[in-house]
């Protein structure tokens, strides 16, 4: 079985694993925890999000150019850009110290009137170990993009379960005895760290990676910084969509409403993996066929073929949703996060449409015309921040989920689908009879799924699960018979056999 099937069976199987783990491990946590502190650890990882943003789009950048490089390039020219790469990380592991040092100062002043003093310095406590994980983490993340770039995604897949695993492993036992967020942060940090350098061991190892540290190439490095910030911006846009929310939530209203809309962000992060699993594995595919010179008919096909298998998965997740999602919650996280389920499905229908046409964001990336997108995807973000504060004072979560689906319609859906087909040369008319087709089984098995839920009138975990398993088979037979075309059933059949034939 070839690195991206392989990849891809891995990456669904680490979601498979992070929704156990978040079943089993975060009832535990927002129990033993509290609303408060969990909403302050909640607080903290918005944060961490933002120090993420200074990878500054470098790790797609590299991607992109050593996958290009193994096309048309050498060993040297490798070394090279490795040896550029790991210098600008560098760098920007330092800038992140100088940032962090400003957040830090900065915490009073920004959630003074939202949370206690207790809060405050317990925040400034976990800043301070996230500066030290992010300068230490981006110069070491060098070697995970390096990989990709390889397409030895059966080991980065593999060392992202073990990251998955092993960190809720550490910390339920910490946090049961009495330790709180402080230690959850240590703990991940330490993950981090220990996973980034088994990467570069690999890569020194068994890739045989080289870096060459002579005179920068300005021209190469002006290219790939105006690549990189162009991939940035739209980093900025998702740091936008899904932390500042919980940011805002915090400085007027406390951390209670922090953990409540952290609990749907949960969920859209789920989500969000199940989309990405196929479509974050392809941009190597689809560097390579842009430096082919491959036309917008062949890369049009590519995103329909994908974009249909990625949405009969996520269709699935969400229709199970849809349909089950509030009882769930009220029994995994408690009565007080009713208000979850509504936030949730504000913005998971919406956000369906985006997340089916990621690989047109890789084709964007990989024919580097991604400034526009980036362009009207940071005005429509920056626009979501000025409208969703005044609304959070008055509707808390609620109104500030209206407001982010709101501006993921009108610039991930309207704006870009018509970029897509009259700027690229995408094919969206034909992508989209594709999908409205692949829309009958799935409309279908959720009016099935309605009727179970009828049937199944109890009110208890063991029915609520019954209805799960009943509906998942009933979604997936009516996907299999009815939406699935050949190729997609011969790649069913495909995967089962080898996987059959590894196992036996």
């Amino acid at each position: 079985m070839n690195q991206l099937k392989m990849g891809a069976i891995l990456s669904y199987l680490s979601i498979f694993i992070s929704i156990l783990l978040a079943l089993l491990y975060t009832p535990f946590m927002i129990r033993i925890l509290g609303q408060s502190e969990y909403g302050l650890y909640s607080l903290i990882g918005s944060i961490a999000a933002y120090f993420s943003v200074m990878d500054l789009g470098l790790g797609n950048a590299l991607v992109r150019y050593s996958a290009r490089n193994r096309e048309i390039g050498n060993a040297h020219s490798a070394a090279k850009l490795n040896g550029l790469f790991l210098m600008l990380y560098t760098a920007i592991g330092l800038i992140t110290i100088v940032v962090g040092i400003v957040v830090y100062n900065s915490v009073d002043s920004i959630f003074g009137n939202g949370l206690s003093s207790d809060d405050i310095f317990k925040a400034k406590i976990m800043i301070i170990i996230l500066i030290i994980n992010f300068a230490l983490s981006f110069p070491l993340s060098i070697f995970n993009s390096i990989l990709r770039a390889h397409e030895r995604f059966v080991i980065d897949k593999t060392i992202s379960i073990v990251r998955i695993v092993l960190g809720p492993l550490l910390i339920l036992p910490i946090i049961y005895v009495g330790y709180g967020a402080i230690s959850m942060v240590v703990i991940t940090t330490a993950v981090n760290l220990m996973c980034l350098l088994f990467t570069m061991v690999y890569c020194f190892k068994k890739l045989n990676v080289g870096f060459h540290f002579g005179k920068m190439d300005m021209k190469l490095t002006r290219e790939i910084l105006g690549y990189s910030f162009l991939v940035f911006l739209g980093v900025v846009v998702d740091q936008i969509y899904w932390q500042t929310d919980q940011i805002i939530l915090g400085a007027v209203s406390g951390t209670v409403p922090v953990a409540i809309y952290a609990i749907a962000m949960l969920f859209v992060k789920l989500y969000k993996q199940f989309s990405t699993a196929i479509s974050g594995l392809l941009l190597p595919r689809i560097s390579m066929m842009v430096a082919k010179n491959v036309g917008n008919e062949k890369l049009s096909n590519l995103m329909i073929r994908y974009g249909r298998i990625q949405y009969f998965i996520i269709t699935l997740i969400l229709c199970g949703y849809i349909l089950y999602g509030k009882e769930f919650i009220f029994y995994w996280a408690g009565s007080e996060y009713n208000e979850t389920y509504y936030i949730g499905l504000i913005i998971l229908i919406p956000l369906t449409i985006p997340l089916v046409q990621n690989i047109g964001v890789n084709i964007l990336y990989a024919k580097n015309l991604q400034g526009f997108r980036a362009m009207v995807l940071i005005v429509i973000a920056i626009l979501n921040i000025f409208i969703s504060i005044p609304v959070a004072k008055i509707y808390g979560g609620i109104g500030v989920a209206v407001i982010t689906a709101l501006t993921i319609l009108l610039g991930n859906v309207l704006i870009m689908n018509i970029y897509y087909q009259k700027k690229i040369g995408l094919n969206m008319i034909t992508f989209w009879k594709n999908i409205l087709l692949a829309t009958i089984p799935i409309a279908l098995s959720i009016t099935v799924g309605y009727f179970i839920s009828m049937l199944f009138v109890q009110e208890s975990i063991f029915y609520l699960g019954v209805k799960i398993v009943v509906y998942t088979l009933i979604h997936a037979l009516f996907i299999y018979f009815i939406g699935f075309n050949s190729y997609e059933k011969q790649l069913i059949k495909s995967i089962v056999g080898k996987v059959k034939t590894r196992i036996m």
